[in-house]
């Protein structure tokens, strides 16, 4: 468990980082960028733009961090209906006390 909650961490720090972010969009787009066409719209040398790849590369499981992600919306999706059916209740409770 500790080292599935690790990987999560270092997916997740990964993707904290709006470069990689932007990174890994374009590779979405284009599956064979070269690392120069990579760099190419940011302010940064190849050596950095290479660090963001390793990092990506390391991070790894990003399936594990969609499912992790899908069971925390289950949760707050739940939480909020149930919240949402509180309200609705509360308003028809202060709707029909002043009739």
């Amino acid at each position: 468990m500790v080292n599935y909650l690790q990987r999560l961490d270092r997916t997740f720090a990964a993707l904290v980082d709006p470069t990689r972010r932007a990174i890994l969009s374009r590779l979405e787009r284009e599956e064979s960028a070269s690392v120069s066409e990579l760099a190419r719209p940011f302010a940064i040398k190849l050596p950095a733009v290479m660090k963001h790849l390793d990092v990506l590369d390391e991070a790894g499981p990003i399936r594990e961090a969609m499912d992790c992600l899908r069971r925390y919306e289950r949760l707050w999706s739940a939480s909020l209906d149930r919240l949402a059916a509180y309200a609705e209740g509360k308003e028809v409770e202060m709707h029909e006390k002043g009739r």
